[in-house]
């Protein structure tokens, strides 16, 4: 079964992982995906761990692609890069703003080149603006979002969490803006340039800090486990374990009260409400946890289950990826490496009732897929194609 994007040509000049998550979402959904390394290659190859010298890291958002070693200040590889830029529907980038303009691929020449062409680019903090030539990482990226401000113990630090959050969310934002972009080029047949930041994606991410701070003019506090604008709604101990409860809704906090045996709280004026129980959120879960703590997470999930209310137990990775759902998902797979072998990773969390993404490839190993590309532009070439 072909992709939805299958046909789809896309040169992905990307390190790190937000350029090539991107890269790494439209291979999945079938595009042809032309990863292009400077001989030294990504240098996300040297992140531990290794399976036989691979990067373990790199080889999962690198999936999907083909590979090729082009030296974009030699102008043979460069004029390489130019044969496949006509063919191409979409350039993906994170280079810092300025760098593509003074290699000569920049969007104008880009354009020049191939009208229809999509430029999709990542940088730390955007194209414009004050900080416009600052190089940026996950880490600074959490710490000026406001997103460290928030997280961690009420008087704790401001902690880092360890999802690279902002590199996902502007390789999803990218991906977002190209399939945009591609779909504004069937009504004009014109290509545009689409770009993002780690800072917006991660700025934008924090909804509700921004909708408290909008509404009140104050910092949003600190609040550990605790929702801001839902109670009861976080972890809790068990008797063996830790259970995350959804409980704020009316019916459901009805239902909590009466399986602790507590019945009464619901209609308790500190509780009654869901806005009630946020205010007094700690004492609502004070009441709740010295409940909790007295059952296993098994006996918690099969009692809450069966009343309707979401639960969900604290998961560690290996049981993660053993988990029923998940595996029923399709949401860990197996793909050959042409030197690791056999290699488990991720499957496609978007499910299309006609066209399915999948993985296809494993991640290319160094230059893997040179020859085979420089030889197909030749062909190209000397059929009188461009």
């Amino acid at each position: 079964m072909a992709g939805a994007l299958d046909g789809l040509v896309v040169l992905d000049l990307t390190t790190h992982l937000s350029g090539p998550f991107c890269g790494m979402q439209l291979g999945d959904l079938g595009a042809d995906v032309i990863k292009i390394e400077s001989p030294q290659g990504d240098s996300m190859r040297g992140a531990p761990p290794f399976v036989e010298g691979e990067g373990a890291p790199f080889m999962l958002w690198n999936r999907n692609k083909r590979g090729i070693r082009l030296d974009l200040k030699d102008p043979a590889d460069l004029a390489v890069f130019w044969e496949l830029v006509d063919d191409a529907d979409v350039v993906l980038e994170n280079f810092r703003p300025g760098v593509t303009k003074r290699l000569g691929i920049g969007w104008d020449a880009l354009h020049a080149r191939n009208p229809r062409l999509v430029l999709g680019s990542i940088s730390g903090f955007g194209q414009t603006g004050p900080y416009a030539s600052r190089g940026g990482f996950d880490l600074m990226i959490q710490a000026m979002s406001g997103l460290m401000s928030v997280t961690g113990p009420k008087d704790g630090p401001p902690y880092r969490i360890p999802l690279a959050i902002s590199d996902v969310g502007a390789g999803l934002y990218l991906t977002i803006g190209v399939l945009a972009a591609l779909q504004a080029r069937q009504k004009t047949d014109e290509g545009q340039w689409v770009e993002t930041s780690l800072l917006e994606a991660t700025v934008s991410l924090g909804v509700y800090e921004a909708a408290n701070y909008f509404a009140n003019g104050k910092r949003p506090e600190k609040l550990g486990q605790a929702h801001r604008g839902s109670s009861p709604y976080q972890v809790f101990q068990t008797a063996d374990g830790w259970l995350t409860i959804g409980g704020a809704q009316q019916n459901f906090f009805r239902k909590l009260c009466a399986m602790i045996g507590k019945p009464e709280l619901a209609d308790d004026p500190r509780f009654k409400t869901n806005a009630e129980r946020v205010r007094n959120n700690d004492l609502i879960v004070g009441l709740l946890q010295t409940e909790v703590a007295k059952r296993s997470t098994a006996d918690w999930m099969v009692a809450l289950e069966a009343e309707g209310i979401p639960a969900g137990p604290v998961l560690h990775h290996d049981e993660v990826f053993a988990d029923p759902q998940v595996l029923a998902r399709g949401m860990v797979v197996e793909v050959e490496h042409a030197k690791a072998g056999r290699q488990k990773t991720l499957g496609v969390p978007l499910k299309m009732s006609a066209t399915q993404g999948g993985v296809r490839r494993a991640a290319p190993t160094l230059g893997q897929h040179d020859a085979e590309i420089r030889r197909a532009k030749s062909k190209t070439k000397a059929k009188g194609g461009k």
